[in-house]
């Protein structure tokens, strides 16, 4: 097979191989990491929808992590996707109110993010053996909520790593909160943040670009990596599942050969949307990429007009993942729409980090067509909870619900009867005020929030998942605090046990 190398979205440096993208996670020009051209399926849709999910992601991720031998990448895949997973469907697929609803919450944080962090830290390990790392890594990661969770249990106890999570500690919700604080593991540290997700992502992406603290940690033969999807080792195997929702859709016959789907995405931070553009351009026939936004809707607006402006004010809302202000991801789109031109990207790049904001010439705009976006207010994320439950008793959770808002709007405004997959991101169980009190606020609120948990069990008849009734009486671990200006000095406290 041919190898794919990756180049970085900020110069023309040599491109590297997968492994060193993954080990890196950042390029050093602070760029991200691309790879050279899109590969494409080697075997047709109804080849792969006789596979399984574990097949599947060897048939797509042997594609891009082409220096993985194997019996390497296949090793990596079984170790993720085994008996964490809740159902033995790894991602079912849920059919309620006209649409497929791709539940990818079943796994050990019931979460999406859980599809591609049980994978990364198998993958980092891999490809810190292979360029022969002495070092150990250090997982340094902001979160909006999903993120954290799942990386600090994908890589508790993994042998020569480390990892910090910083959260906004007051940007998360109670459930997500007590999931990250309760995390067992000697090498997990959680750190709140005086300050929102934006704050805790930027003061990240500092700190990697910081090569005088890079040096000073080296001397203590650490060395620092991601598990935010700016690494590729995260958004590759979230290309997996829309290969495989698509070949299952065919398998059932929902969907004949060829047939286009369009994908509806809630999206913060631009990975998994991102991830489904990756999956139509290799072959996949997925139709319109339908971008779903709360209020925070700065996603929205960069689709209105070209324009994407960071300079608004920051709203916490209910589907709190997607409380973001500056879509990392989308950097990986922008360098794609200016025909990969590093400079051009970098113009963007410097546009927002100087002043919040950039605009794409009218030759980008027209790449776009295939994407839609759209946004849901939090009046429009409750009513859809509410009304899809009245109408077909199926529960799902806030950003799930932006998802479904947004493409009610699509729907309204272009008459398009495609068939659609909403992207399930999070189970209604991570979220269960939210959900329960739009249901019946008068009913619901004032009880505890595990109180909610067995009452969304009783109303769903779903079984409260073990990640909830795991942190039901757990320990607080975790306590401590920072400003967002000194997230180094903890990083420092942390590293050093000062």
């Amino acid at each position: 097979m041919e190898e794919l190398l990756y180049k970085s979205t900020r110069s023309e440096s040599k491109p590297v191989t997968a492994s060193k993208a993954i080990l890196k996670g950042l390029a050093e020009d602070g760029g991200l990491y691309v790879p050279e051209k899109f590969p494409k399926l080697e075997i047709s849709m109804e080849e792969i929808s006789k596979m399984d999910y574990k097949e599947i992601a060897y048939q797509v991720m042997s594609l891009f992590f082409t220096d993985f031998t194997e019996e390497e990448l296949r090793g990596c895949i079984d170790r993720a996707y085994d008996t964490k997973f809740d159902t033995e469907e790894i991602a079912p697929i849920v059919k309620a109110g006209g649409a497929y609803y791709l539940e990818l919450f079943h796994g050990a944080t019931i979460a999406f993010k859980d599809m591609a962090l049980s994978i990364l830290p198998h993958l980092l390990t891999v490809s810190a053996k292979k360029n022969k790392v002495k070092n150990d890594i250090v997982i340094l990661t902001a979160t909006s909520g999903d993120t954290g969770k799942a990386a600090l249990a994908g890589f508790a106890d993994v042998e020569g790593t480390k990892i910090i999570v910083f959260y906004p500690e007051n940007g998360v919700s109670p459930i997500q909160k007590k999931q990250m604080v309760t995390q067992k593991g000697k090498n997990t540290y959680v750190v709140a943040i005086q300050g929102n997700f934006d704050d805790a992502q930027t003061g990240v992406k500092e700190i990697f670009n910081d090569k005088e603290f890079a040096k000073e940690l080296e001397k203590d033969q650490v060395q620092f990596s991601s598990a935010n999807s700016i690494n590729i080792g995260r958004l590759v195997p979230q290309v997996v599942y829309y290969v495989y929702a698509y070949a299952k859709l065919l398998a059932e016959g929902e969907l004949s050969n060829k047939e286009t789907l369009n994908v509806v995405v809630p999206t913060g931070n631009f990975g998994n949307i991102l991830a489904a553009f990756y999956a139509k351009n290799m072959g996949v026939p997925i139709g319109k990429l339908i971008c779903a936004s709360n209020e925070n809707k700065v996603l929205y607006d960069f689709f209105q007009t070209g324009i994407y402006n960071r300079n608004r004010e920051f709203v916490l809302t209910n589907s709190p993942s997607m409380d973001i202000l500056v879509s990392s991801n989308l950097e990986r789109l922008i360098y794609w729409l200016a025909g990969n031109s590093a400079n051009k990207n970098v113009d963007c790049m410097s546009g927002l980090s100087a002043k919040g904001v950039y605009h794409i010439s009218e030759e980008m705009r027209e790449k776009l067509s295939n994407f839609y976006g759209n946004f849901a207010s939090e009046e429009e994320t409750g009513d859809a909870i509410k009304t899809l439950f009245e109408d077909t008793g199926y529960i799902i959770d806030t950003h799930t619900a932006v998802a479904a808002s947004v493409y009610q709007k699509y729907k309204k405004d272009t008459q398009d009867t495609t068939k659609t997959l909403i992207v399930s991101t999070a189970s209604p169980y991570k979220f269960t005020r939210s959900v329960m009190e739009v249901i019946d606020k008068e009913k619901y609120q004032g009880m505890g929030d595990f109180e909610l948990a067995d009452e969304l069990s009783r109303i769903s008849a779903v079984p409260i998942p073990r990640a909830i009734e795991e942190i039901r009486n757990a320990k607080v671990l975790h306590d401590r605090v920072c400003q967002k200006d000194n997230m180094k000095e903890a990083i420092r406290d942390i590293l050093t046990n000062k």
